[in-house]
Parts: C-alpha cells; structure tokens; sequence
C-alpha cells in the first residue's frame, strides 16, 4: 500500500525543482542518475530517465519495467519507451516550448550528449546544471528522517548484537558476513557499503575490506557498517579492543572520542560544515594526533551513503536544519591500527541528534 503522502512529497520536489531552473533561465531538464529520479518520482527501477517538460513531467522506461514504474512513480506520465531512453525523452520533449534543456553534467556521458542533442529540435540549447538536484536532496523531509532513524537504530542494535559475541579466532570476512545477515534478516533492503571488519594493522587502512585474517588478543578491530531502510542510510563505525590495552592506547582512543563528542557538540543549523572539521582537528592536534588524521570529519547521508554537505577543512557551507551528517574523526597509526569512531547525525535549529545509538564508553572487551 502506499503512503497517502507520497503524491505530495514527490510532486512538491518537481515543483521545487522547477523554481530553481526558471531561476537559471532554464525551461526543461532531463535527469539520468536513477538515485535523483527514485528522489523525484519514486521508481525505483534500474533503468529509468525523469523528463521535466514545460507542461509536465515524464518518466521513461523500457518494457522491463513498465508495471513498476506505474506501481511506484508519482506526479509523471510514465512512457514506455522500446528505443534509446534518451530519444524519448528528446522527442517528447520536441512538444514543448523550451529554449534551454538542462541536462547533468555529473553523470551524463559524452556519448549520451551527443544523442539527447541530436533528439532535441535545433530550437534547443543544452545547459548543464548538474548538482541541483543534489542541493534539494540535502535538506530531509520529516519521512525521510524516519527512515534514515530506522536505519540507524538497525545499525546500532546489530553491531551491540555482534559485539557480545566477540572473541580472538573468528574471521573478519565471517564478522562482516554476520553483520549483512544480521541487518537484512531484522528489515533492512540492503547494505548501505561493503561492511568493514578490520582488525590490528590493518585497521590503520581507513577502508579495509575484510580479509581472512583471525582476529587475535590484544589488538584493535574497527567496525564501519550502515543499513538502508527505504532507499536512505545510515552509517556508523565502532573501534572495540579484544584484550587489555595499554596506556597508548588507551589515550588515543580517548583523543578520539573527544574529538568526536567537540565536533558533534558544535552542529547546530546555520554553523559552517567547515567549523565542525575545524574541531576535530582541534582536539586531535592539541594531543600531538593531528598527523595521523587523513580524511575529512564527515559527510552528508541520505540516499547516498556519501552525499552533501562535506564536513572538510575550508567548507563554508552553512549546515541548514533537516540535514543528516556523519561525524567521524580517525587515528590511523602504521604498525598499531586504527582508531574511529563514527555517528550518523541530525542537524537540528538548536543543536544536534545523534541517530546511531551503540556505546562508545565500552570499547574494551577482555
């Protein structure tokens, strides 16, 4: 069944939309990424191109997915289209009064160009304004919230799962395996990356892939996994350490965590992306750390695992209420491992919420 509001949602972002076009002059736009054309229409097929005509909008598929596209699109015409996706949306397009058709620059190919050009009437200029849709993606809906919350509840509550039953000897690969299992099998779609189960040195590679390594005594493992719940995210790393750590350790981890709690504790709408970054580094830097900190604080999440805003050095992005971000500073020491500690955030008008809910106090299973 669906969601009474799902009309509404989908037909006021093709509205928005439209208004920021006509403020760049452009009367049309042909969108390919299906992430923006889920984000626009609600199908979510793997195949699909999002028209928006002078008149209307309009979704083309091939017949593959024809009965889906009317099960699930909202607020177009779903055309069914046995040809090129982009000759159809050209030719449908040809009926329209529109001068300027902008097109994606982040995705669509030299190639795919060349044929939308070729479909449109020689009255037609192509522009590109790739991104706009990405900007209205940034801001969340209060569903949208709910089921990125969804997601970090799941998220939180396998990792707590797997966690108690950690011990030296079990497999990385199996861990990670355990975890994917565990988030589809309690009501996630899907995984939001490939889950990261990294332990000893090679938890100092921020994006290990697990590997048949044992997990032995004494040694750091790093967990980075994110269910998806509706098409939207979430993310969440955990460093846990199997044995007694020594003072070392313990100090960068607790540098760590308070880099983290500095960070999370500065969102607040309207605060630069850029100072939240700055205070991580601050933390990091004032222990002697700031070296072994070799990515950005965080990133947007939503139907991208990694979308905007960036939480980086230099942004001057002023982080707007409803936006979702990760906070997750590092240390990754070669030879010793890695340390993280990462959570999905909520960026309120007041302050913040933090969405992934599995301790980072209890770090140290003996």
């Amino acid at each position: 069944m669906k969601a009474p509001d799902l009309p509404n949602r989908f037909l006021a972002r093709q509205q928005k939309l439209r208004s920021v076009l006509e403020k760049h002059g452009i009367q049309s736009l042909v969108v390919s990424n299906l992430t923006n054309v889920y984000y626009l229409t609600g199908f979510r097929g793997s195949a699909g191109l999002f028209a928006l005509g002078t008149g209307g909008a309009a979704l083309f598929v091939d017949p593959r997915y024809t009965l889906q596209a009317h099960e699930q699109a909202q607020g177009v015409e779903v055309h069914e289209h046995r040809g090129r996706l982009l000759q159809g949306a050209g030719k449908w397009l040809e009926g329209g009064r529109a001068r300027r058709v902008g097109y994606d620059d982040h995705y669509l190919t030299c190639a795919g160009f060349r044929e939308l050009e070729a479909a449109l009437p020689k009255r037609c200029a192509l522009r590109p304004v790739g991104g706009l849709v990405e900007e209205l993606r940034v801001v969340k809906d209060p569903t949208e919230v709910g089921y990125i919350r969804e997601a970090a509840r799941l998220t939180s509550t396998v990792f707590e799962e797997v966690a108690e039953r950690l011990r030296p000897g079990l497999r990385e690969s199996d861990l990670a395996a355990e975890i994917e299992y565990r988030l589809r099998k309690q009501g996630a779609e899907g995984v939001a990356f490939e889950t990261i189960v990294a332990s000893g040195p090679r938890s100092a590679f921020p994006h290990a892939r697990p590997s048949s390594k044992l997990l032995k005594k004494n040694e750091l493992v790093i967990f980075d996994l994110g269910a998806i719940i509706s098409g939207y995210a979430a993310d969440m790393t955990r460093t846990v350490f199997l044995g007694r750590p020594d003072q070392r350790v313990k100090r960068l981890y607790n540098a760590v965590l308070d880099a983290q709690r500095h960070a999370t504790a500065r969102i607040v709408a309207g605060r630069r992306a850029g100072a939240i970054d700055a205070a991580a580094r601050r933390e990091l830097a004032r222990r002697g750390l700031g070296r072994y900190f070799t990515h950005s604080t965080g990133h947007g999440v939503g139907l991208d695992i990694h979308e905007r805003p960036r939480l980086a050095k230099g942004e001057r992005t002023p982080l707007p209420a409803g936006c979702v971000v990760t906070v997750e500073p590092g240390v990754y020491l070669e030879g010793l491992g890695g340390i993280r500690i990462e959570d999905t955030v909520l960026v309120n008008e007041g302050g913040s919420e933090v969405l992934t809910s599995a301790p980072k106090d209890d770090w140290i299973i003996s």
